[in-house]
């Protein structure tokens, strides 16, 4: 592939990628080529280098006789998904504060200074971008010192694939009022102390808390009275 074309690629990319966490493009909807050819002013080919990178990322789905599709949320996937992201992040934090050195922990200082310097929200009230970008950088520096890559890659695709989940949250009444800022200093606290357990549990409990945050939103919105449970990723808040 030319540089241009991968150039091409990388703003399709990023264009379908911010469409699927926004909700432009809802949970289950199918992607058929020919729409998103349309739609993005791409070719198929571009299409077929684009798509399977969404779907390691798991914010794609690809099935058979089907094609492609944006990633059903649900109330099972996040469950195991959630208890997938606890057994091998926090297998990985305990590898990294083993192995990490001075330039790991110069390394995590600074992605932290840039996660609490960001934004949450944007003035319009959605989840700012650069908030994203900034809080996935702090999460893979945590875990970066690890030596075992094929563990450190599986982590990183699975906080990958809660992406759609986290993004959810966010628009939820339920999480009005969590401290993000302290949770990420928490962990942080602990793992440059080394206290390998309770940086494990404060990881793990950060983990949990966006799972509870949505479990709760789905309870409320099955128990309110003219409302359905919501089937597809809200608009970024």
């Amino acid at each position: 592939m030319s540089a241009e074309a991968k150039t091409r690629a990388d703003r399709i990319y990023q264009d379908l990628r911010a469409d699927i966490l926004s909700g432009r493009l809802s949970a289950g909807q199918r992607l058929p080529f020919a729409e998103l050819c349309r739609r993005y002013d791409v070719s198929i080919g571009v299409l077929r280098e684009v798509l399977p990178r969404l779907t390691e990322q798991g914010l794609v789905s690809a099935e058979a006789q089907i094609g492609f599709r944006v990633m059903s949320v649900s109330e099972d996937d996040l469950l195991q998904l959630t208890e997938a992201r606890v057994v091998i992040e926090t297998l990985v934090l305990r590898q990294s504060i083993e192995q990490g050195d001075l330039g790991w922990e110069s390394a995590l200082l600074a992605a932290h200074h840039t996660l609490a310097h960001t934004p949450v929200h944007t003035a319009g009230g959605d989840v700012n971008d650069g908030w994203l970008e900034a809080h996935s950088r702090y999460h893979e520096t945590l875990l970066a010192a690890s030596p075992n890559r094929r563990l450190l890659g599986i982590a990183n695709r699975l906080r990958d694939s809660a992406e759609l989940y986290r993004v959810w949250a966010h628009s939820l009444p339920q999480a009005k009022g969590r401290d993000f800022t302290r949770e990420h200093q928490r962990i942080l606290d602990a793992t440059l102390a080394r206290d390998i357990d309770r940086a494990v549990d404060e990881l793990s409990g950060h983990i949990q808390k966006t799972t509870r945050v949505l479990l709760a939103g789905r309870g409320a919105a099955e128990g309110a009275p003219g409302r359905r449970p919501r089937s597809r990723a809200p608009k970024r808040s």
